[in-house]
C-alpha cells in the first residue's frame, strides 16, 4: 500500500467519524422533538403532576437537551447507551438479545443473494443482448421498482394464505429443526433477496462489460481465447474492485429492508425492537437502535469506498 492509498483511506475514515458525529446530533435532536412522554406512557393517564415530575427527574428528562445529549454521547463512546425507560433493563442487554436474530437474517440473505447476483451479472455480460440478458434486465428493473412491503405482502398472500406452504410469521423456537428454520426464513429472505439480487446483478454486469471493452480483452480475443477464459482470467480479476464496491453498497440496503421485513413478518430482530420502542416512547432505546443502523450503514459504505480506492490501478502505481 503506497502513501496515496493510505492517505485516501485515512481521509475516508475521518469523514466517516465526522459523519457519525453529525448523525448522532440529528438522531438525538429528532427523537427529542418527537411527541409523547415516556413517563406519561409508563404511569398512565391517572398519574399526578408530582409523580410525573419525580419520574422525569429520575430519568433525567427534566435536564436541558444539550446536557442530555452530552451524557448520552459520552455513554455511547464507552459502550453504554443507557437504560430503557419502559422496563428498566440495560439497552445493551436488550439489543444483545435481538441483534443475533437480525444478523442471522442478514447473513442468510447475503449467502443467497451474492452468488445468484454474481452469476446473473457475469452471465448477462458474457451474453449481452441474449434472451437471458433481456429477461434478467426485466427482472432487475421490476424488482428495484417494486417496494419491499408489496413483495412481502404478495409472498404472504401466495405462499401462506393460498398455498399454505409457509408460515406468515417468522418466529421460531431455539430448538427448531432445519426444516422449520427454512420455512420460517424463506419469505423474509426471499423478500430481501429480490432487490439485493437486482441491484448487485446490474452493477456486476456493468463492471464486467466495462472490462470486456478494454484493449487487453480485445487482444485476448484476437489470440483466440474462449469467452469463458476471457471473462474468468482477464475481465473478472480487474472487475473485482467495482464488484466488491457494488456488493458493499447493495448490502447496505439490508439495513433499511430489514426494518420493513421484520415488521411485516413479526421477526424478533433489532428492527422490531426499535419499532416497539417508538410505540412506547422509549427514546433511549430508539436512539441506540437508530445509531446502530447508521453505524452499520456507514461501515458498509466505508468498505465500499476502500474497495474502490484499493482496486484503482492508477492509485496502485
Amino acid at each position: 500500500m503506497n502513501s496515496t492509498i493510505a492517505r485516501l483511506i485515512v481521509n475516508r475514515l475521518g469523514i466517516g467519524v465526522l459523519t457519525l458525529f453529525i448523525v448522532s446530533i440529528v438522531v438525538f435532536t429528532i427523537t427529542s422533538l418527537l411527541p409523547g412522554d415516556a413517563a406519561q406512557e409508563m404511569l398512565g393517564q391517572s398519574a399526578t403532576p408530582e409523580t410525573l415530575a419525580a419520574l422525569r427527574a429520575e430519568f433525567g428528562l427534566d435536564q436541558p437537551v444539550y446536557i442530555r445529549y452530552i451524557d448520552w454521547l459520552g455513554g455511547l463512546l464507552v459502550g453504554d447507551p443507557g437504560t430503557s425507560l419502559v422496563n428498566g433493563m440495560p439497552i445493551t442487554e436488550l439489543i444483545g438479545g435481538r441483534l443475533p436474530a437480525s444478523l442471522k437474517l442478514a447473513a442468510a440473505a447475503t449467502l443467497v443473494s451474492v452468488p445468484v447476483a454474481l452469476f446473473i451479472g457475469i452471465f448477462s455480460a458474457m451474453y449481452r443482448g441474449s434472451a437471458f440478458d433481456r429477461y434478467s434486465n426485466m427482472f432487475a428493473v421490476f424488482s428495484v421498482s417494486v417496494p419491499e412491503f408489496l413483495i412481502a405482502t404478495i409472498a404472504v398472500l401466495i405462499f401462506a394464505v393460498k398455498l399454505g406452504w409457509l408460515s406468515a410469521l417468522s418466529h421460531i423456537s431455539d430448538d427448531a429443526s432445519f426444516s422449520e428454520m427454512v420455512r420460517a426464513y424463506a419469505m423474509p429472505v426471499l423478500t430481501l433477496c429480490c432487490v439485493l439480487v437486482a441491484q448487485m446483478a446490474r452493477m456486476t454486469r456493468a463492471a464486467v462489460i466495462d472490462q470486456l471493452s478494454s484493449p487487453y480483452v480485445e487482444m485476448a480475443m484476437l489470440k483466440g481465447a474462449s469467452s469463458i477464459r476471457i471473462v474468468l482470467l482477464h475481465a473478472l480479476p480487474n472487475a473485482i474492485g467495482p464488484i466488491a464496491n457494488a456488493i458493499a453498497l447493495s448490502l447496505s440496503y439490508l439495513l433499511g429492508g430489514v426494518i420493513i421485513v421484520e415488521s411485516i413478518f413479526n421477526y424478533p430482530g433489532i428492527a422490531t425492537l426499535m419499532l416497539n420502542s417508538v410505540t412506547t416512547r422509549d427514546m433511549p432505546l430508539v436512539q441506540a437502535c437508530a445509531m446502530l443502523f447508521c453505524f452499520g450503514y456507514l461501515i458498509l459504505v466505508l468498505i465500499a469506498d476502500i474497495c474502490e480506492i484499493v482496486s484503482n490501478p492508477r492509485l496502485r502505481k
